[in-house]
């Protein structure tokens, strides 16, 4: 009897199956332990969440029917009969232009004033409703789950409401330190208005807001720098040198801002002017004070550490509670230095840390966009960024690794390995041969042999230990002789 070879033998025996690859779901399996949190319930009296989503709705209303319109989704035209018109709606109004003929013919298909044009169209912009692609704007993916989807309705309005200040830019003649501790300090004024559950007057939103900064400028331990260029110092400002009439009037642009999003009212009573959460307000603070407690009650203490240990903290955590300590991480911060930290961290060793990193700036969205695009410059970043661009450009995340080739999927395969080595058990890593694009093991082998993965040779002797075939795990522990050596 003739015996066969090795190779020959494996490649006969040791088919693997097409399945497609889930490289994040694989890594985060590798330390996943399920929660037994029950999920929180809203405060007595607050609107069930489709009544929640009518009231979204109602206030995002303009918004919609300019974004269909905007993105050729309306009953307005198609797309053969107006495309330069609505590519130059866009790019006009992300330039925040006033009077161009676009918004014209789009007031007067719509029925509504240029100044609303401008105003839906900035809220469809922040809402998620649209997305802007160069000069080109394309609808988001809650724009077509708009009428199907309450989450999605919901979610598109506290991304508004995150937003008030934007769509409600501040006074001109105020310094932007001034702004930027009101804005700071404005969540422990919301909490008071959630907590009081009615009307509160503007005085004593006024003394709280007061307090908030003064503690916020002791939290820093402000104190002049020697020699710093006096005239700088004037123009960044602060709240508390703009004096109480100064504070108030912040105060006012505050809450108008707010009214204008629809999460308060402002109204005259007994004792003067006074502000009242509305059931969509309510609701959407509850939401941000519940993430923020799930963060503080996380083992690190995930709300005030660094990207890393955040996203450490939450390896252990599924997929949804880890979003909320994301969401609440990152309310904390300015997006755009919490996108660089993320980053950061994804460029490190830790494969585990840079799937989490991308899951994390799923999160943030639209504010990510172009430092993830310039991450997929980077090699060790290419696939996690591509998957990232496909998904926010609205492809279904099962189809996203379609955008990857071969040798990225081979590569992401590689990191992805090397994730459930470092932190999984060596049944996993055996399962995450299930993923690889490669028809057969032999094939498997030649690929990662040849996409210079720097974690190639530890994954392969991780695999060969792990797995119960002596003759697979022998061939595995060949190609990593030979990766380390040089060989072929």
């Amino acid at each position: 009897m003739t015996s066969r070879k090795p190779d020959e033998q494996l490649a006969r025996n040791s088919r693997l199956r097409l399945v497609r690859p889930r490289a994040l779901a694989t890594a985060r399996r590798a330390v996943t332990t399920r929660r037994t949190r029950p999920a929180p319930r809203p405060p007595e009296g607050t609107p069930p969440r489709a009544e929640l989503a009518r009231q979204a709705r109602t206030v995002l209303a303009d918004a919609v029917r300019i974004a269909r319109w905007a993105t050729l989704d309306g009953s307005t035209g198609t797309a053969a009969s107006r495309p330069q018109a609505v590519r130059a709606t866009a790019a006009a109004n992300a330039a925040g232009l006033d009077g161009i003929p676009a918004q014209e013919r789009a007031a007067v298909a719509l029925d509504l004033t240029p100044g609303q044009i401008r105003a839906g169209w900035d809220r469809a912009r922040l809402a998620g409703l649209v997305e802007l692609h160069g000069d080109t704007a394309r609808p988001g993916w809650r724009l077509h789950a708009w009428d199907r989807d309450d989450s999605a309705v919901l979610r598109g309005w506290v991304a508004l409401f995150d937003a008030w200040s934007l769509v409600h830019p501040a006074p001109a003649d105020v310094a932007p330190g001034a702004v930027a501790e009101v804005v700071e300090a404005l969540p422990q004024v919301l909490s008071l208005l959630q907590l009081s559950a009615g009307p509160v007057v503007v005085p004593a939103l006024f003394d709280l807001l007061r307090q908030r900064v003064d503690e916020l400028r002791e939290e820093r331990c402000e104190v002049p720098v020697e020699g710093a260029d006096p005239a700088s110092a004037s123009a960044a400002g602060t709240a508390s040198d703009a004096g109480p009439e100064g504070l108030a009037a912040l105060l006012d642009w505050a809450l108008e801002g707010l009214a204008a999003v629809g999460a308060l009212t402002l109204g005259e009573g007994p004792d003067g002017r006074q502000a009242t959460l509305t059931p969509l307000g309510n609701w959407a603070v509850w939401v941000k004070l519940e993430q923020i407690c799930v963060a503080a009650q996380s083992p690190a203490g995930n709300i005030e550490r660094s990207a890393e240990e955040m996203l450490r903290g939450c390896a252990s955590l599924t997929p949804g509670p880890a979003r909320d300590e994301y969401r609440a991480w990152l309310a904390a911060r300015t997006l755009s230095s919490a996108v660089s930290e993320l980053l950061a961290v994804a460029r490190g060793e830790d494969a585990l840390l840079r799937g989490l990193a991308f899951e994390a700036l799923r999160v943030v969205g639209a504010p990510a966009e172009a430092e993830v695009r310039a991450a997929a410059e980077e090699a060790s970043l290419r696939p996690y960024a591509l998957l990232w661009i496909a998904e926010y450009e609205g492809a279904d995340p099962d189809d996203a690794p379609d955008v990857l080739t071969r040798e990225e999927a081979t590569w992401l395969w590689v990191d992805t390995a090397a994730a459930v080595a470092d932190h999984g058990e060596s049944t996993l890593l055996v399962r995450h041969l299930d993923s690889a694009v490669q028809g057969t093991v032999p094939a498997l082998l030649d690929e990662v042999r040849a996409v210079g993965h720097p974690r190639t040779v530890q994954v392969l002797v991780a695999l060969a230990a792990a797995h119960p075939d002596p003759a697979l795990a022998k061939a595995v522990r060949r190609a990593a002789f030979q990766v380390h050596t040089g060989g072929s």
